[in-house]
């Protein structure tokens, strides 16, 4: 029989019940999963609902149970969001974490999620043993993903026998107790462990809403779907329940965003929805100019995480053929989801480049409440101040695992302190300034950047970075890694004072598994500070 409710808010449950509805989509994938490296690269409703079923069964031989903690890090791709339905079918708590580079973030990372069962793949597995670090202790029940060159850890046990594992118990755990746990994008230091429930992840109102049919701003029956984000974030989970629930003809998952990998899949998959970090559009511009056709059947763009500039947003506005495209552009937080959001189109864009430059960080609070408040009395201040956003929502984490207290500290009884600069707007928009801990008196860096980057056609990156003391050093990623005095000098008339620029090539710069630029790093190996500006204390 088929089914017609909305899919339910545990991810556990949400690949069975795609499974038995009437319409379904197909996935279709860059290379094939981690897990089944000889599975292919297409998988239907029914053959995903089975890998499922069998990522429980395995884990639960591994000796997993209800109400323990998985931790998993391995690389990028979509069977992250598999192996966490498979976890919490179990009604064990799955910990999702990227391979991030530093490897002693890594370890700590996994030291406060305190698992069980941990869940490695071999690239990670072979980053720790050249660095002589064990990535958790003897207590934990190591599961390898892959063939790490040196071959198993002691005591490890290879994925590939526990293939055939007897079938596991079903045991959901409830719609208000932990389900999930992702982590945030960690910028500023050691990524914090973010606890979710199935309400808080996948079953308030904004999630309801991603999943119902809206003109322009989700999925009809005959898109194509495609996705390039981190699939370890929450993101992973929400477009997955979203997208079963709106069953477009294809799903496209680009695990890896890099040039040449992503041209050869929106080649062979002519997405017609198309989401990605912001950051991968901005390193895709040059898809975009080269082979602006792979992006042609484009009719809506959607960038979450982070803020975007407006030079990206007209780039990819400007080669899709489709009569009214649109850009949806939302700002959010893992520890809240969703925040604001806006929605923008040719012509908003081009009137943009006569108003504001940083049009694309203004956007309108999506069932939340948001106020801006003075950083140091909490004191709410008035529309056109700058402040520290705070916002009431029903889709708050449950908490930081391991670091509760660091939880408490960013709540005022409903409210959550986001770390956020902003201001509220004429008709209650949301203006973004900056995050706290990367403030400049005087300026906004987003609105600094976002100007630079009009101005310098050839400029992938462009970060201002603040400094103790010293002017705000200005860093360029420039595709030719030149950058002519004259053509700055113009690029600078009537900014801030800024110091002389620094060229970095794109792929030198310290990201993040969202693609965000790790400001804290980067001015640490640019310029041997630290810190700057900003106290850092709300993040």
């Amino acid at each position: 029989m088929a089914l017609r409710t909305r899919p339910p808010i545990n991810i556990g449950l949400v690949f069975d019940w795609h499974a038995r509805k009437r319409n379904r989509t197909v996935l279709h994938l860059d290379r094939p999963f981690d897990i089944a490296p000889d599975g292919g690269t297409t998988y239907s409703a029914a053959h995903l609902a089975e890998q499922v079923e069998e990522i429980s069964n395995w884990l639960y031989a591994a000796g997993l149970r209800p109400l323990d903690r998985l931790a998993v890090v391995k690389d990028n791709h979509f069977d992250m969001v598999l192996i966490a339905a498979g976890a919490a079918r179990i009604g064990a708590l799955p910990v999702m974490m990227a391979p991030v580079q530093d490897l002693d973030a890594l370890r700590t990372m996994i030291a406060r999620a305190d698992p069980k069962v941990l869940v490695a793949g071999a690239s990670v597995l072979d980053r720790a043993a050249s660095a002589g670090i064990a990535p958790a202790g003897p207590r934990v029940r190591l599961v390898v993903i892959g063939e790490p060159r040196e071959g198993l850890p002691p005591g490890a046990i290879a994925l590939d026998h526990l293939r055939g594992a007897a079938a596991a118990p079903v045991r959901l755990r409830g719609d208000h107790e932990p389900m999930i746990v992702t982590h945030t994008s960690g910028t500023t230091g050691v990524p914090k462990l973010v606890m979710h429930s199935p309400y808080t992840a996948l079953g308030a109102p904004p999630y309801r809403l991603e999943s119902s049919r809206i003109p322009l701003l989700t999925s009809g029956r005959g898109d194509v779907v495609a996705s390039a984000i981190s699939f370890c974030h929450m993101r992973g989970l929400s477009w997955t329940r979203s997208q079963f629930a709106l069953a477009p003809r294809a799903m496209v998952v680009i695990s890896d965003p890099g040039l040449e990998s992503s041209a050869r899949v929106l080649a062979r998959h002519r997405p017609t929805s198309l989401e990605a970090l912001p950051n991968i559009y901005q390193r895709w511009e040059e898809l975009a100019d080269e082979q602006p056709e792979l992006f042609a059947r484009v009719r809506r763009f959607i960038s979450t995480f982070d803020a975007v500039h407006p030079r990206t947003v007209r780039t990819f506005l400007g080669v899709s053929r489709a009569r009214f495209p649109v850009w949806a552009w939302g700002l959010g937080q893992s520890e809240i989801a969703g925040i604001s959001a806006n929605l923008f189109t040719r012509r908003t864009m081009r009137r943009a480049r006569t108003t504001r430059n940083d049009v694309t960080n203004v956007g309108w609070p999506t069932l939340v409440r948001v106020e801006v408040v003075d950083p140091e009395t909490g004191r709410r201040l008035p529309r056109g101040e700058r402040g520290l956003l705070m916002v009431r929502t029903r889709t708050r984490c449950l908490d930081y695992l391991g670091e509760s207290e660091r939880h408490r500290m960013k709540t005022r009884g409903d409210w959550w302190n986001t770390g956020d600069l902003g201001e509220r707007t004429r008709f209650g928009r949301v203006r973004l300034v900056d995050r706290e801990v990367d403030m400049i008196p005087g300026m906004s860096c987003i609105e600094a950047e976002s100007t630079l980057l009009d101005r310098l056609e050839r400029a992938q990156e462009v970060v201002v970075l603040s400094v103790p003391d010293g002017l705000p050093v200005p860093v360029l990623c420039m595709r030719d890694n030149r950058l002519d005095p004259e053509e700055w000098k113009r690029a600078v008339k009537g900014l801030p004072d800024l110091d002389e620029p620094r060229l970095v090539p794109w792929d030198d710069v310290p990201r993040t598994a969202t693609w965000k630029v790790r400001r804290t790093q980067l001015r640490e190996q640019l310029l041997g500070e630290k810190t700057g500006r900003g106290t850092g204390r709300w993040t």
